[in-house]
């Protein structure tokens, strides 16, 4: 009778384990056909060198102006390459333009001022999901099509514990007791009113108001691509935000400070992430749309996004969802991913609560190797931050997750599945053809419904969730 019992369980998980595959394939082929569809720019083959138009690559002159007028030039001659080459080269906020690649040569390191008034005038921006007027992100562009980032030289933001990072106002950044921060009644959280009370956008001015400008930011862009190597960021490091067609490629990030995200693209189409390395302060990569009554208004989701290829050496969450979701999600593809850290709390994350909203709707993973993770390898919270934010009226949806072929050789939890108490929140998760290995404590799983879990082993022994 056992054997027959031992027959009929191995017959039952090889069927169900053939039929998983079968549907990760079909979903899959939108994978490939999403990256198909994503083209790189086409540059003129022309050269404009920076140091033709006065930059100087001493490390002290302040070069905003020659940069600006070799990519003003460029633009306006049609396009073609504006080279950073053969030094060091000091500059303020760089604005790029349509049909312009930045090329920093692997001999060239441009930094970056890190005095605010350098960063002024406002730019039209969002900051943590909300809408905004800040400081000029380090890299910026609004409304320009067909550009690039490219060169294995170092773009360093030379933000520290002495400059940018002590506004985000804790003691790890280099914040002193009794020094202003964000957090601060009339900065942080005075913007979240405005997303609150739905204070027009154009009123939302927060420069003098300690929050830092992300690295790289392109908004209402289309057709660009990312390459290179950024170091030690103010806030965020690349941030595409309500564009289409991109690609971020053999990107290598070192940024260690509060909130050093690596790639954030938000409310974003058809996007390629491949060949990235993060050694960073905060999430490696973070898929968004928006924060609460400003993502709903836009309704705009991040979707059609494929990752892939990536190793996340440090990072609260190897590729997270949220915590700003609330314009929803759709196609996110993750496969053949190296993740491991002692500092990176979880390998697949989703964050999201009751003041987002939002539909998740179709996250495919596969094929992850994860040597150690602090918390959890596999983790969808629906209730994030929800004590400091108190409940909301708009219970999100996380829904159609397919996990497969994700490892671990170490991890406080395998699973930490957390849906909202008699709401619809979770459902439909597929978890298959994992081996989690150094699993401390026993699945966290509440309010999920229509959880499948096929050939998955914890510890060695096989697994059934009833």
């Amino acid at each position: 009778m056992k054997n027959l019992k031992k027959i009929f369980l191995v017959f039952l998980i090889s069927s169900c384990v053939h039929l998983y595959g079968q549907n990760q394939e079909e979903y899959w082929k939108k994978a490939e056909e999403i990256v198909k569809g994503i083209h790189e720019p086409e540059i003129p083959d022309r050269i404009f060198s920076i140091t033709e138009f006065g930059a100087v690559a001493d490390g002290s002159t302040m070069n905003t102006e020659a940069i600006k007028k070799a990519i003003n030039e460029c633009n306006k001659q049609g396009g073609g390459t504006v080279l950073v080459k053969g030094g060091v080269f000091l500059t303020g906020p760089i604005h790029l333009k349509s049909n312009v690649n930045l090329h920093i040569d692997k001999n060239a390191t441009v930094k970056f001022s890190t005095e605010p008034k350098d960063y002024l005038p406002m730019v039209l921006t969002r900051w943590e999901g909300d809408d905004c007027y800040n400081y000029s992100p380090l890299i910026y562009a609004i409304g320009q099509n067909n550009f690039s980032i490219t060169g294995k030289g170092i773009l360093d933001g030379q933000a520290s514990a002495e400059n940018w990072w002590p506004w985000k106002g804790g003691k790890k950044g280099g914040w002193v007791e009794g020094s202003p921060s964000q957090l601060d009644e009339e900065n942080r959280p005075m913007l979240k009113k405005f997303n609150d009370t739905q204070v027009p956008v154009y009123k939302r001015q927060m420069a003098g108001h300690y929050l830092r400008p992300q690295f790289i930011n392109f908004m209402y862009c289309n057709n660009l691509k990312i390459e290179g190597i950024i170091k030690n960021s103010p806030f965020w490091e690349i941030h595409p935000l309500l564009s289409e067609n991109i690609i971020i490629r053999d990107i290598v990030i070192n940024s260690l400070g509060p909130n050093n995200d690596g790639i954030d693209p938000e409310s974003c189409r058809n996007v390629l992430i491949e060949n990235c390395t993060f050694n960073t302060g905060d999430d490696c990569i973070a898929l968004k749309s928006g924060r609460d009554y400003d993502g709903r208004r836009a309704g705009i989701p991040i979707e059609n996004v494929v990752i892939r290829n990536c190793d996340m050496r440090n990072g609260h969450g190897g590729v997270a969802i949220g915590s700003e979701i609330a314009g929803g999600v759709k196609n996110i593809f993750v496969e053949n991913c190296k993740m491991s850290s002692p500092d990176l709390d979880r390998a697949i994350r989703i964050k999201t609560n009751s003041n987002r909203g939002g539909i998740t709707d179709g996250v495919y993973v596969r094929n992850i190797s994860v040597g150690q993770v602090n918390i959890a390898a596999v983790s969808i919270n629906c209730s994030y931050h929800i004590d400091r934010e108190g409940e909301g009226e708009f219970p999100p949806v996380v829904k159609n997750i397919y996990v497969s072929n994700l490892n671990t050789n170490q991890a406080n939890y395998a699973l930490w599945l957390q849906g909202i108490e008699g709401n619809d929140s979770v459902k439909n998760i597929y978890i298959s053809n994992c081996d989690f290995k150094g699993v401390e404590k026993e699945n966290e799983i509440d309010n999920v419904d229509n959880l499948n879990v096929v050939n998955v082993t914890i510890n060695g022994k096989q697994y059934l969730y009833n």
